[in-house]
């Protein structure tokens, strides 16, 4: 491990092998605090390369425990990290899509740079998380949603696991979060926290035979935040997108502010799916569940999934879908 934090210390890229076994090698808990600590936080000096992703992220896949469906299913998340505590966009627009009609595996972990992470918020409600593949696949038919709660699923990150805790910053760990779903998504709708890792997002996905959508708001939401114009790359192409394309005036940063507790993110969720969340609050969710549902049926137009989206959202169907997913 030090020859190994040498190579990252000194700016020296990893090869795409070299990641994977990197990432085996921390997954073993043969390593200190330290040392763990160490590889975690290297990444905020400098940025990630391609072939480090693809290798830490083929290396978590192989020590994942893998869940496979009978139908195809999309994940709605995002890296997290932007240090900008909104409340629970994307955990909402996977309800908002799955009550539209698309199956959704959503992979998701206690938050760590911020108050409330997806688990935090189903946990709060009351949700039990499990791996058990029948039980899943009941969730799906029952709710077209299962939730992939990550440690469950990531049972080799344990060693890691409460380092991050301990930091309480984003690593790169954050930079894997949405590209190792043990479901194996065939579709991907996915917010990152910066350009530049929205870009090779873009390549890797590319890679893959999955439909997907990445996106960055460019004052640095890892979600389409409505507060300006937002970067995407897709398996349609690559461009910017703004408010007013679909159909919404911008925001301000405090409109979509999340609670400073998870009591307070709890309520604002609610709220918002059972349609007394504020208008802004409804456009963002609206706004991603949308491009996810578009991201899913790119035959259909964007204004389209757009009306889907809010009269999903304001119907209370997605409201109805949560409560599905809650009666287990």
């Amino acid at each position: 491990m030090k020859d190994v934090l040498n190579e990252l210390l000194t700016q020296q890229p990893l090869s795409r092998e070299r990641a994977r076994s990197v990432l085996f090698e921390l997954a073993s808990g043969k390593h200190n605090v330290s040392q763990v600590a160490s590889v975690l936080t290297v990444y905020l000096m400098r940025p990630v390369t391609v072939e480090e992703l693809q290798g830490f992220r083929e290396a978590m896949l192989e020590l994942c425990l893998p869940v496979r469906f009978d139908r195809p299913v999309m994940d709605v998340c995002g890296t997290g990290g932007d240090g900008k505590n909104t409340f629970n966009i994307s955990t909402l627009s996977a309800f908002v899509v799955a009550a539209a009609g698309q199956a959704v595996a959503k992979h998701g972990n206690y938050g760590v740079s911020s108050v409330c992470g997806s688990s935090n918020i189903l946990e709060y409600f009351g949700f039990r998380f499990t791996n058990d593949l029948d039980e899943l696949k009941r969730q799906l038919d029952r709710a077209n949603i299962c939730f992939l709660h990550a440690p469950l699923f990531h049972p080799a990150m344990k060693h890691v696991a409460p380092v991050r805790k301990d930091l309480g910053i984003k690593t790169f760990f954050n930079m894997l979060g949405p590209l190792v779903n043990p479901a194996f998504p065939e579709i991907q709708f996915t917010g990152v926290f910066s350009l530049e890792l929205a870009r090779k997002y873009g390549y890797l996905l590319q890679l893959n035979p999955v439909r997907f959508m990445v996106v960055h708001a460019l004052d640095g939401y890892d979600e389409v935040s409505l507060t300006g114009c937002w970067k995407y790359y897709s398996s349609q192409g690559e461009g910017m997108g703004v408010p007013e394309e679909l159909g919404f005036d911008e925001v301000s940063e405090n409109d979509i502010h999340g609670g400073r507790t998870v009591e307070e993110s709890a309520s604002i969720f609610l709220n918002v799916l059972q349609g007394k969340g504020t208008p802004m609050q409804h456009n963002v969710v609206i706004a991603n569940a949308a491009l996810a549902l578009n991201c899913a049926r790119p035959e259909r137009s964007l204004p389209e999934m757009t009306e889907l989206a809010r009269e999903t959202l304001l119907s209370g169907k997605a409201y109805e879908t949560f409560k599905k997913l809650m009666a287990n």
